[in-house]
């Protein structure tokens, strides 16, 4: 029953079966697509919903625009970023009316999205990063808030899809200001 890259642990319903392995060859589009025929076999309704609801995003991201274009790897994960914050911000609403039920499936999704996203960078990482874009930053005399927009530019540049923004400007003005 075991497929080369599958999940060895069950989550629950199909999940031991789908693709988790980020740094595989495939494209993200690729697993999306080989992890809805796996939801289907499993009739994962949870998974099946998410998947289908991600390729929609993709999709709709492709033909967003003048000219319809297939996006890079680095574009559909820009994507299911935007949806897996969407999951969380939709969660914690839930939660807040006290809607545990609406929370609990906002949740559930946002697991599954977090599958296709690139291993999140640590604080000690990400500060270490940070750290050398200020002193760049304070070598070519820019400094405090000037040089904000500058550092963060950097930092997201050299972090990739690895940092949230929100983290990574936090951490930043931290540093400027304080």
């Amino acid at each position: 029953m075991s497929e080369p890259g599958a999940l060895t642990g069950d989550a629950g319903g199909m999940m031991g079966a789908m693709s988790t392995d980020p740094t595989s060859t495939d494209t993200v589009k690729a697993r999306l697509q080989s992890d809805l025929t796996t939801a289907m076999k499993a009739r994962d309704e949870v998974a099946l919903s998410t998947i289908r609801m991600l390729r929609s995003a993709i999709s709709n991201a492709e033909v967003a625009g003048d000219t319809a274009a297939e996006l890079s790897d680095d574009e559909v994960i820009a994507v299911l970023q935007s949806e897996a914050k969407k999951r969380t911000e939709s969660a914690a609403v839930y939660e807040e009316a006290g809607r545990t039920e609406l929370a609990a499936k906002e949740r559930a999704e946002l697991e599954i999205v977090e599958r296709y996203l690139p291993a999140a960078m640590s604080d000690d990482e990400l500060e270490a990063i940070v750290d050398e874009e200020v002193a760049n930053a304070a070598a070519g005399g820019a400094e405090g808030g000037r040089a904000m927009g500058m550092v963060i530019k950097a930092v997201r540049e050299r972090a990739g899809a690895s940092a949230d923004g929100a983290r990574i400007a936090a951490l930043v003005k931290s540093k400027l200001t304080g």
